[in-house]
């Protein structure tokens, strides 16, 4: 759910506004700022981005932490499904989550392998993405999973402002809460996009010109603007969230993480086909080959079950 609807829905729940119209006025702020030509032009935004992530996980746990101990605090269950099966599928699911949260270390990892002295500043933003990442998704995973149980949803904000019942935090923490992560999507949603720019603006750009003239402003402006209403549509026409981060994680970043380094460095370097480095490589990429056909099968049948729950443009985020 877009933040700025979460915060609609509590103030104004019978307002006109829909996920959608959320969705195309967040699609036209990311056109806007679309049109920084480069990923170097980024380098501010991604450390105010750092900044909002860290601001906002130490925001949510706080009141996770203030909802658990209020008396209006919710039930807590923490009981698992009882099929084994279910149980099975959801663990190869969360790995899949899991597996496309710490993937967005995989570019600095890969760089950190280059020569010096590429490799030395690589390994440190390697260290600092991990440690990133591993505070914000621990922290608020595990505070809202404290105050909640097997409830909570997958954007704890829901959680946190309930459909029925008052909300279980500050006004004014959620507030702030919501604009962190409001302009942290902002954020992503540039950085992500612009592999896809770089590669659609291959053909498009002319490189002897300079990146404002009338000759790469033009395709530019058509191209980002276009793969930003392709996305905003899909977006709004299938409103899942945590399945699809399980279907990317399934299929994109457990063989990127896990299979192809190694397969890369047994290629590369070609080690002794019975040395404990070829074998251990060979048994890691075996393994998670398996685990990402498992999570991939996990997720898509999560999808499927998914699916008879919502319409076409929705009003409400599938988790």
């Amino acid at each position: 759910m877009v933040p700025k609807q979460i915060m609609y829905t509590s103030l104004a729940p019978h307002g006109p506004l829909k996920l959608y119209h959320f969705i195309i006025i967040v699609a036209v702020v990311l056109a806007f700022l679309s049109q920084l030509p480069s990923f170097h032009s980024l380098r501010h935004i991604n450390f105010v981005s750092l900044l909002l992530s860290l601001g906002y996980t130490i925001l949510v746990a706080a009141a996770c932490i203030r909802a658990g101990l209020s008396k209006n605090a919710p039930t807590k269950d923490y009981s698992l499904s009882s099929s084994k099966s279910e149980k099975t599928f959801d663990a190869f699911l969360s790995v899949s989550i899991l597996a496309s949260v710490f993937g967005n270390g995989i570019l600095p990892e890969i760089q950190a392998t280059l020569a010096p002295p590429a490799a030395g500043k690589m390994m440190k933003a390697l260290v600092l993405c991990y440690s990133v990442v591993v505070f914000t998704f621990f922290l608020s995973s595990i505070t809202g999973y404290w105050a909640f149980g097997s409830r909570v949803q997958s954007n704890v904000l829901k959680s946190l402002m309930p459909d029925s019942g008052p909300a279980l935090a500050p006004t004014w923490l959620l507030g702030v809460a919501v604009l962190f992560v409001l302009l942290q999507l902002l954020a992503i949603g540039l950085v992500y996009s612009q592999v896809a720019y770089e590669i659609m603006e291959k053909g498009s750009a002319d490189a002897s010109r300079g990146r404002f003239s009338r000759r790469n402003l033009v395709p530019r402006l058509l191209l980002r603007t276009l793969y930003l209403a392709v996305c905003a549509f899909v977006a709004a026409m299938l409103p899942f969230f945590g399945d699809i981060v399980g279907v990317v994680g399934a299929v994109g970043f457990v063989p990127l993480d896990f299979v192809l380094p190694v397969l890369m460095y047994n290629m590369a370097l070609a080690p002794p086909r019975r040395s404990p480095v070829f074998l251990a490589n060979t048994a890691v990429m075996v393994l998670f080959a398996g685990v990402g056909a498992i999570g991939a099968f996990a997720s898509i049948r999560k999808l499927a079950l998914d699916a008879g729950k919502f319409k076409l443009f929705s009003n409400n985020v599938v988790d």
